[in-house]
Parts: C-alpha cells; structure tokens; sequence
C-alpha cells in the first residue's frame, strides 16, 4: 500500500498545486518614512524635557497617552503634535529612547468600539524624548485614528 501510494505521488497523481490569486497573496510589507523634524517640534520638544515629568501623568515608570484621531491630546502624559494623515509624535518630560512602546487603536470615549485598523510605534527621529506614531485603516492606507499609548522607562 505504502509503495503504491509513493508511486502514485511520484508519478503525479493526487498531487496539486495550488496558486495563490491576487485577491489572496499576502499584502506587501508596509514601509513609511517618518516626516522631517520640523523647528518647532525640536522646540516643543526642548520645552517639554525642560518642564520634565511635571507634563501629565506618570506611574511607576510608565507615560500613558490618549490621542484622539484629529491629534489632540485626550488625556494622559506628554505633549501631542500631527504631522500628516496619520502620523503622530508624542513628546515627554524624559528620555525615552531605550524605554518600551505598545500601542493601540482605541478610541478616548467610554461609548464606542474604535473602528479597525493598525498602529505602529518607534523612537522619534532626532528627538529622545519622544515617540512617532503612524495608524492606517485595514487596507493598510494611512488613516487618522485615535490611540492609546503606553511607553515603559
């Protein structure tokens, strides 16, 4: 039985192959710039670590933020500049660059479910203190969406 079945599978029987269709390949892999640092980032920037952890809240070593789609800070730590459709910075009163950054679409009411998309988070270009935020909708487009934010020190 097991040499039949060997003889069937090298001779070409029962074997098929599959090929993926357009709608079902794998989506390309998503790569963005961050936008320049502009003057008055890097001066906001400044003022901020100069006011220090007395901007918002912290706990145990955690910044927590909440940023609602069109950039404006919610609630939480920091300091909120938008740069472009879905690219965010959030500026703190310390260094931040070896600390750990999750992020999550959510939305600042208690009433709503967010809508779906993505969100990704890295160490700001050329500012220590802060994180860059990028969302996109599901497709993978850039989109404004609101998010939660913990950065760990």
């Amino acid at each position: 039985m097991a040499i039949a079945a060997l003889a069937l599978a090298l001779a070409g029987g029962g074997i098929a192959v599959a090929k993926p269709t357009a709608e079902s390949a794998q989506p390309a892999a998503r790569t963005a710039q961050q936008p320049a640092v502009s003057a008055a980032s890097l001066n906001s920037a400044k003022a901020t670590l100069a006011k220090g952890d007395s901007i918002g809240t912290q706990a145990a070593g955690f910044y927590a933020t909440v940023v609602n789609a069109n950039g404006t800070k919610a609630r939480g730590a920091g300091v909120v500049i938008k740069y472009g459709v879905g690219q965010y910075e959030v500026q703190f009163g310390s260094n931040v660059t070896t600390a750990v950054y999750v992020a999550t679409i959510g939305d600042a009411g208690s009433c709503c479910v967010p809508p779906a998309g993505e969100v990704s988070v890295a160490p700001r270009l050329l500012t220590p203190s802060a994180v860059f935020i990028q969302t996109r909708n599901s497709v993978g487009v850039a989109a404004d969406l609101p998010f939660h934010l913990l950065v760990h020190r």
